[in-house]
């Protein structure tokens, strides 16, 4: 497995497991809600009401996961690339980035990179730039040395 689709099962990994962990929680909280309907004999829903919101929320971050893993499944890992892009690995003097998803550090074997969204603020400054150009984030700047 090369350094591109490693970084990939990384992310698909991550993903996955917090799809899986919002499918739980949304079952869990439906049986809970069941649960309450069959016990509950008198008018007041209040405790079914934060369960209806909690589920919700649940619901919108499963579907939030289920995009990011849409945008995962864009990356072509055998594809290098000459400017940055989805499914760049850019190094630069002060980290090395995976532009895939937002999910902050992922090693692999002795190298760390950060996984970050083109749609983020360091992302939308990186995309588009080539080896030799420079970038400025947080008071640092970030001289571009490779693209893969």
């Amino acid at each position: 497995m090369n350094e591109k689709e490693a970084l990939l099962q990384a992310c698909f990994s991550y993903v996955n497991k917090r799809i899986a962990s919002y499918k739980d929680e949304i079952e869990t909280i439906k049986e809970s809600i069941e649960t309450n309907d069959k016990s509950n004999d008198m008018e007041d829903d209040s405790g079914n009401g934060k369960l209806f919101n909690d589920l919700e929320k649940n619901a919108q971050h499963l579907a939030d996961a289920t995009k990011t893993l849409d945008t995962l499944k864009l990356i072509n890992p055998k594809k290098s690339f000459d400017t940055i892009s989805l499914g760049s690995i850019v190094k630069t003097t002060q980290n090395t980035f995976f532009i895939s998803i937002s999910m902050g550090t992922i090693d692999i074997g002795n190298n760390n990179y950060f996984g970050i969204s083109l749609l983020s603020p360091i992302g939308q400054l990186l995309k588009g730039k080539q080896v030799g150009d420079s970038i400025t984030f947080n008071g640092y700047t970030h001289e571009i040395l490779e693209i893969k």
